[in-house]
């Protein structure tokens, strides 16, 4: 069973924000331990790991490994025809 994104929690007072980079922890199932993970700590992985995560929703994008202009560690979905990244689109907490 693939690892799978399927909920996303945004850092403080950026609720709905439209940027990749103000999610603060993703919940992955598919793993030993179901929960909401850092996005560095998944970066981290996938950098380790690549091609292991996807998101939870139609087309069903891989995550991928950024990197901010300011070093910050991230994770986006493959580009698609999306306006925004399908990350976005998975539900709040």
């Amino acid at each position: 069973m693939a690892i799978t994104a399927i909920k996303i929690k945004m850092k403080p007072g950026c609720y709905t924000s439209q940027s990749v980079l103000e999610i603060d922890e993703i919940y992955l199932s598919g793993v030993k331990s179901p929960g909401f993970y850092k996005k560095a700590d998944i970066y981290d992985f996938l950098v380790e790991n690549p091609n292991t995560i996807i998101v939870g929703i139609p087309p069903f994008p891989k995550l991928i490994p950024e990197l901010s202009s300011r070093n910050e560690k991230y994770v986006r979905s493959t580009p698609n025809n999306s306006s925004h990244d399908n990350l976005l689109k998975l539900p709040r907490e």
